[in-house]
């Protein structure tokens, strides 16, 4: 008798689980965008142009160096931030300058921002800059793109496919 209120409560709070676990999956219905908007996402990982150029050491700073540590030219470590621009239909949406990463500011510089729009045919305008001693912008872009609802566009920058991407 025992055994068998053993297996009859085993069974109805696996079953009280899995019917739990069936209504949650299924609800609350999760809705990633509002019905007819659109998303951009902003995201790359890019390392800025080197802020020194390379130089070569000096015999005497190489007299310094240990004879297995010495080396031709000195490189600094440092690079530039990287700044982006977009621009939707002629209005400002994200103006953003990130500073490289690490210790000694050698590392990439990561941005990641979501934008919700109208879906629709919308004027894009991307504008990068990765060189600290250049004035203006290195890399620009401007295109007309059609946006359906739910959909989800990124702006990303490669330079071996031209610099800024629109995906």
């Amino acid at each position: 008798m025992n055994r068998v209120l053993n297996w009859t409560g085993q069974a109805l709070l696996y079953g009280s689980f899995a019917v739990a676990l069936g209504v949650f999956s299924r609800w609350p219905v999760y809705h990633p965008l509002p019905p007819d908007m659109a998303q951009i996402k902003v995201s790359f990982i890019h390392h800025g142009v080197r802020i020194a150029d390379c130089r070569p050491f000096t015999a005497e700073e190489q007299a310094k160096m240990a004879k297995n540590m010495r080396q031709t030219q000195k490189c600094e470590r440092e690079r530039s931030p990287v700044s982006i621009e977009v621009d939707i239909d002629g209005k400002s949406v994200l103006r953003h300058t990130s500073p490289p990463s690490g210790l000694s500011r050698d590392g990439a510089s990561t941005v990641y921002q979501r934008l919700d729009l109208p879906a629709g045919e919308h004027r894009i305008a991307v504008r990068f800059k990765d060189n600290k001693a250049v004035e203006g912008f290195t890399h620009q872009r401007e295109e007309t793109v059609i946006l359906k609802p739910a959909q989800v566009m990124v702006i990303d920058f490669n330079l071996d496919k031209g610099g800024i991407v629109l995906l």
